[in-house]
């Protein structure tokens, strides 16, 4: 198998973006020599839906990166639309599994030993974050920002022509035992508190939902209101050519520094080049806090690596996505093959890819998926920048409300980039937000 992983360093994501020629348009702020206007460091997901509300406000904004548009952790997710996945992972079973699965280094959860001392810390407030006096508070934050990201991914698919890119065919979750799935009954009962539809199934109901299953899982729970994409970075290099076409450009450059200016922020790049723009906006994904230190804020974000192999499309016929929770991966049906990943790795931005995690994952899936053809696959490593109460950090740094902080979402980046975008662009216009931003603040910690 053939493997692929990150650069390391400050990072996001595509091919250079070319605006209207100057004939069709005003120079913008850069051209006439005034910097940019708004600049966005990050080309992932969240950078480009952030790139496409504020293009579409009129806005002059570009997004450097160093690797291109949706080059990086966009590119290789499960391309889940988890819009009822509102539980904050410290509630989803993490913690009474953490012991079971520390003991086994391919298991869902994986902490390189070397690494402990320094993830102690997170550990910690990802242990506190559990609590049931900050339970609720963060299912509820996370319940309003999954409506509104439903929301606006709906309508930012139907402007930037890429309804034709979702599928709506639901989610099934699959549990060995009576016991793993009366243990998952708590989890359901909250999110039918927030709306959230789902019916437990079994035998030929369950049969029906996945033909081919193992029959060592005994019920499922299907949820008709998670989507899919047919492949995230074809998604998100499609909803950056609409941005593009509303005048958002890329730039591909690291930045190794940044500053707070007299009149909004300046920017310094690898090549020693000092950029200067009215409003800054940090979307760099599993390096934003290493960026945010350089404005006095200091957030507590971590690396979850995960691990997938993308299989071709005739490895199996999956009908939906398939939740194995119990081990902590999924198996995702694409437009351009059978994607099995998942699983957790807190290990750091540093450490190269073990992609034994990869290999343990795939040979679950035969085991689950009787008849799974294993031949042919392309293994990934992606970064995942996770807060302990898994809610982004969106809000104006300490130093200057003209640098936002979009970052820190997680397993749910794919999902929430259309909300993170509507607010975003709300905050640097000066609108009021569709709800009680104090929940996702960079200052909470």
């Amino acid at each position: 198998m053939r493997g692929s992983t990150h650069v390391q360093g400050i990072s996001t994501s595509a091919k250079a973006g070319r605006r209207p020629s100057s004939a069709l348009r005003a120079p913008s702020p850069r051209e006439r020599g005034e910097g940019e206007d708004i600049a966005i460091i990050g080309g992932g997901i969240i950078g480009i839906c952030v790139a496409a509300y504020l293009a579409e406000a009129g806005r002059n904004v570009t997004i450097f990166d160093r690797t291109g548009i949706c080059e990086e952790t966009s590119s290789g997710n499960a391309a889940a639309l988890a819009f009822s996945d509102v539980l904050p992972l410290a509630h989803k079973g993490m913690i009474r599994h953490l012991p079971k699965w520390l003991a086994d280094p391919l298991g869902p959860l994986s902490i390189p030993p070397a690494y402990l001392p320094k993830l102690l810390p997170w550990l910690i407030r990802f242990w506190r974050a559990g609590r049931s006096d900050r339970y609720q508070a963060s299912l509820a934050a996370q319940a309003g920002m999954m409506r509104l990201a439903e929301a606006e991914w709906a309508g930012l698919m139907a402007r930037s022509g890429t309804e034709n890119m979702l599928r709506e065919d639901g989610s099934l979750e699959l549990y060995e035992s009576e016991a793993e799935f009366k243990a998952s009954l708590p989890g359901w009962a909250a999110r039918q508190r927030f709306g959230i539809g789902f019916s437990h199934v079994e035998g030929d109901a369950l049969v029906a939902l996945q033909p081919g299953l193992s029959p060592r899982f005994v019920k499922g729970t299907f949820v008709p209101g998670w989507k899919t994409v047919t492949d995230p970075k074809l998604m998100g290099k499609a909803i950056w050519a609409y941005a593009e076409r509303n005048g958002a450009r890329f730039e591909k450059a690291r930045i190794d520094h940044v500053g707070a200016g007299q009149v909004g922020a300046t920017l310094t790049l690898a090549d020693g080049t000092v950029r200067q723009a009215k409003c800054l906006v940090i979307a760099a994904g599993a390096w934003s806090h290493l960026l945010a230190k350089h404005f006095g804020d200091r957030i507590p974000l971590e690396t979850e690596r995960g691990y997938n192999t993308t299989l071709p499309k005739t490895a199996f016929d999956v009908k939906r996505q398939l939740i194995f929770s119990g081990h902590g991966f999924v198996v995702t049906p694409l437009e351009t093959g059978v994607r099995v990943g998942g699983a957790v790795e807190l290990g750091g931005i540093e450490r190269p890819p073990n992609y034994a995690r990869s290999k343990a994952l795939l040979d679950k899936a035969q085991k689950f998926l009787p008849g799974l053809d294993p031949a042919g696959g392309r293994e990934w490593m992606g970064l995942r920048p996770s807060l302990p109460d898994s809610l982004p950090v969106i809000g104006g740094a300490r130093q200057a409300d003209t640098i936002v902080y979009a970052f820190g979402h997680g397993h749910l980046g794919l999902t929430q980039a259309a909300a993170t975008g509507r607010l975003v662009r709300d905050l640097i216009l000066g609108q009021n937000p569709v709800f009680d931003l104090s929940p996702f603040s960079p200052n909470r910690f």
